[in-house]
């Protein structure tokens, strides 16, 4: 998703507590980083404007994540959406980062003693070109970098609109070493989570008729 700049976005996540700007400070560190850092660790990859990882942070206190995207003005989206989810249940951010990173070289902030248990990959560029494929977030190269900070028997939650990127990554999953525990072509009619929560794209493509694709696969 394009969007336009934020002259506000770097001073106000500069100025954050849960921002973190050198992320490649923290390689194998990030748990250190939260309050409680014996908590679950988990990853939001490519989290955009915030609506997903700020209701799931505050919703789950029990849980620390991380979520990444590269453009600053998403982020300054996605700090004001997690400032205002927590200040209506009263909490304080506490147990969510965000930071600013190009996902392609993630094994530069994330490593083995990370141990991170789930990622969520919610509605991620298809990128249908063939000679593009390979920047997919659940391209084949992609997973067996993951598979660098995930804990054994890890999850990946993933959601997509698009019939062909949905289709590949099960191929992707399983050359991988992934299992594929649960999948559905339609998310609202053949829930496979225990709770949905709906993203600003989920929500677009439902309203335009467009089934959502989504499945869970767990690291071997």
């Amino acid at each position: 998703m394009r969007i336009r700049y934020k002259k506000w976005a770097r001073p106000e996540l500069e100025a954050s507590k849960f921002y973190e700007d050198e992320p490649e400070n923290w390689k194998g560190k990030w748990k250190s980083h939260f309050e409680d850092e014996d908590k679950p660790f988990m990853l939001e990859l490519g989290c955009g404007k915030g609506q997903f990882i700020s209701k799931l942070a505050v919703e789950n206190q029990d849980i620390n994540y991380l979520a990444i995207d590269l453009v600053d003005a998403m982020l300054g989206l996605a700090k004001r959406n997690i400032e205002q989810e927590y200040e209506n249940e009263k909490l304080e951010p506490k147990n969510v980062m965000l930071t600013r990173f190009d996902i392609e070289r993630i094994n530069l902030i994330l490593g083995k003693k990370d141990e991170v248990e789930r990622i969520y990959i919610n509605f991620c560029n298809p990128w249908p070109k063939g000679k593009h494929r390979k920047k997919r977030l659940t391209h084949t190269r992609q997973l067996e970098k993951y598979k660098e900070f995930l804990k054994p028997h890890s999850e990946i939650y993933f959601k997509t609109d698009d019939d062909g990127l949905f289709e590949s990554s099960l191929t992707y999953f399983e050359e991988s070493g992934f299992e594929i525990v649960k999948k559905t072509y339609d998310l609202h009619e053949e829930p496979i989570f225990e709770k949905n929560i709906e993203t600003e794209h989920e929500k677009m493509f439902s309203e335009q008729g467009i089934k959502i694709k989504a499945l869970i696969a767990k690291l071997k």
